[in-house]
């Protein structure tokens, strides 16, 4: 009987006496079928180390300590440490840190591994709350995970994974996909958790690419330039900049120049703008003297 059977799930969280915090986001997947397809869709082998983020019970825990070297479980919830001590008994290839990943020292951490030199993988079931925070902090460290396998809202995963010229393309999509290469996996229903989520949720498969897709003068500008062409999802991309840098005619005139060196119309929207078209702007925009 695995973790996940719905009776067992049941039988652990009766003798714990588990009662679940929304304050957590927590709900418990309950289908042994998706914890393998997880798995597989990460391809976990006794090459790679894990960290995976909020265990919960053990449910996908048990799944990935079968078959990585090693796997670290980021778990913020006391009251669950000594069940997943319980649950996950029989592994000694499981460390669970009772920690925020948000707050933890990851650099020091990931030197725990036995073999540090592996490569890492994260693979998780986000809590919906603080799913892009937890991924923007992970992405952005200096580890350079070489995959992420994660399951979170479907709605978020479209967002993050999209192309230019649809609804879900944002600053969401070229914050990850400029260090990623993002796609959806598959979608699990509402249906295989305990307790059952408001939404769907979707595996998003994303891997590091060898370097950034698009090579800019300035990391921090270039993702400044592009959260403000979305401020105003509806408006031109001259109404987001203009109300980003200002609206005297100097800067006007430094705007129409850079637009022009980019060979970018003034009346796009950001949606409509490739992540080659924001690091071309970004440049021209500094190369204009505007900051």
């Amino acid at each position: 009987m695995r973790i996940a059977d719905k009776a067992v799930t049941r039988a652990v969280l009766e003798r714990h006496g588990f009662t679940f915090k929304k304050s957590f986001g927590q709900n418990f997947l309950t289908d042994t079928n998706i914890l393998q397809k997880i798995v597989d869709t990460a391809e976990i082998d006794q090459n790679a180390n894990v960290i995976e983020i909020g265990p919960g019970i053990g449910a996908l825990t048990e799944f990935l300590a079968e078959s990585a070297a090693e796997v670290m479980a980021f778990e913020i919830d006391d009251r669950l440490i000594p069940i997943l001590a319980d649950t996950l008994r029989d592994f000694d290839n499981v460390k669970i840190v009772n920690e925020d990943i948000l707050k933890s020292d990851l650099q020091t951490r990931i030197k725990d591994f036995a073999n540090p030199d592996l490569p890492i993988k994260v693979v998780a079931n986000l809590p919906y709350y603080i799913t892009t925070p937890i991924l923007m902090h992970l992405i952005e460290s200096k580890i350079l995970f070489s995959e992420f396998v994660v399951m979170m809202q479907r709605e978020v995963a479209d967002r993050i994974s999209a192309e230019p010229n649809t609804k879900a393309y944002g600053s969401l999509s070229i914050a990850v996909q400029y260090y990623m290469e993002a796609k959806v996996a598959f979608i699990v229903p509402r249906t295989v958790f305990v307790p059952a989520p408001n939404v769907d949720s979707a595996i998003l498969k994303m891997v590091r690419r060898d370097q950034p897709l698009v090579k800019v003068q300035d990391e921090d500008f270039f993702f400044d330039i592009t959260k403000a062409a979305f401020v105003h999802r509806r408006k031109t991309l001259w109404n987001n900049l203009t109300n980003r840098f200002g609206k005297s005619e100097e800067v006007k005139a430094k705007l129409e120049q850079a637009l022009a060196a980019a060979d970018i119309k003034p009346t796009i929207r950001g949606e409509a703008l490739s992540i080659t078209d924001f690091a071309k702007l970004s440049d021209a925009l500094q190369e204009a003297d505007l900051k």
